[in-house]
């Protein structure tokens, strides 16, 4: 039976497995920061009932005009979206029955965006160290490639030098480079690319606010691009696409430095923690950057049953049945507070002494 393609929304993975929800479920198929949003939010939440009754600014204002501030680019190359989610469903419109190359292991919404438009995707297959030369004989025929910086599932980050370099290759044969920084926040802004918009008018960098600020659900993602493909973009997106709320909370979200040096402080933290646990049971597990780990067991036969026996705890991990390369033998974890954590740890310490333990 398929599972769900997301993480997020636990109770799917129950209902398609058909198993009863425990009282209590954590969801570490999910990559929030689990710290929540910076205080402010819950602090102003009455505040923002007022804009309720009235219609949000049609280019997202406030949040477009903090966004090209805090990247420091004309707003003109910036485009606001209800969610990343909603760029990629406006951007799959422009490769209408022409080649894309996609990376994969890799975040399933580009295919699943393409796929409607008749695209050709070619896939290569890259669970760590991108395979560069395979990847640039097929930019030469391609007239765009999906990149997931850092990757979404494997937390792997492709070097800076090897993504400028793959730009510059694609500028040459007229290709476009879709670079994916949704999850760069947990990193460092030295790593993103948009510094080098500017030399390249074929690259389009797409962020999202609810990773780093915990705000998923008012929806909020942004792209940056060259005037002429943010005007491309904004011609499929429907009037008044990102709402009053969701605007005004990422435009001060984005004022927030402390709140973000300690949420990628402990997300490090966390992720140390949880791979030294899972190495110590001679688990596989993938060198991360990001707020989330990807792993597999000694025994990668045991997945199902392993992945079935946690869920039964109240522990939803993230399959990877749906990523290609991984192919269900792999499992990705979301970094939570310490408390979960440790409960995670505690119930898959019992499955492996029962079941790994020689």
């Amino acid at each position: 039976m398929a599972l769900p393609n997301h993480g997020a929304n636990a109770h799917h993975v129950y209902e398609q497995l058909g198993m009863s929800i425990p009282e209590t479920v954590f969801d570490y198929s999910e990559n929030v920061n689990p710290l929540g949003p910076p205080t402010f939010v819950h602090e102003k939440w009455s505040t923002y009932a007022k804009l309720i009754t009235k219609y949000p600014d049609p280019l997202g204002e406030p949040f477009l005009s903090a966004a090209a501030k805090f990247h420091g680019v004309p707003v003109e190359n910036v485009i606001v979206g209800n969610g990343a989610a909603e760029i990629f469903a406006s951007l799959a419109k422009r490769y209408e029955n022409k080649r894309v190359v996609l990376v994969h292991p890799t975040f399933s919404e580009y295919e699943a965006t393409l796929t409607p438009y008749n695209v050709y995707i070619k896939e290569v297959i890259a669970t760590g160290k991108l395979p560069l030369d395979e990847v640039l004989d097929e930019v030469e025929f391609a007239e765009a490639i999906y990149i997931c910086r850092p990757n979404n599932p494997t937390g792997y980050l492709i070097p800076l030098e090897e993504i400028i370099q793959i730009a510059n290759y694609a500028k040459t044969y007229k290709c476009e480079v879709i670079l994916d920084e949704a999850f760069l926040d947990f990193i460092d802004e030295k790593e993103s690319f948009i510094p080098y918009l500017k030399d390249f008018p074929n690259v389009i960098v797409v962020r999202s606010m609810t990773k780093m600020y915990a705000i998923p659900g008012i929806r909020l993602g942004y792209a940056l691009a060259s005037k002429t493909i943010v005007s491309d973009i904004r011609s499929r997106i429907s009037h008044w696409n990102s709402n009053a709320i969701a605007t005004t909370v990422g435009a001060d979200c984005l004022l927030e430095e402390d709140y973000r040096i300690t949420a990628i402080a402990f997300a490090k933290e966390m992720r140390e923690q949880m791979t030294a646990f899972l190495e110590r049971w001679n688990c596989i597990v993938l060198p991360s950057q990001t707020n989330f780990i990807c792993f597999q067991l000694p025994d990668p036969a045991l997945s199902k049953e392993f992945f079935e026996s946690l869920l039964h705890k109240g522990c939803v991990l993230r399959h990877t049945e749906n990523f290609k390369g991984l192919n269900g033998k792999w499992f990705r974890v979301g970094m939570k507070e310490e408390p979960q954590m440790k409960y995670l740890q505690k119930e898959m310490s019992a499955w492996f002494e029962e079941n790994l333990s020689s």
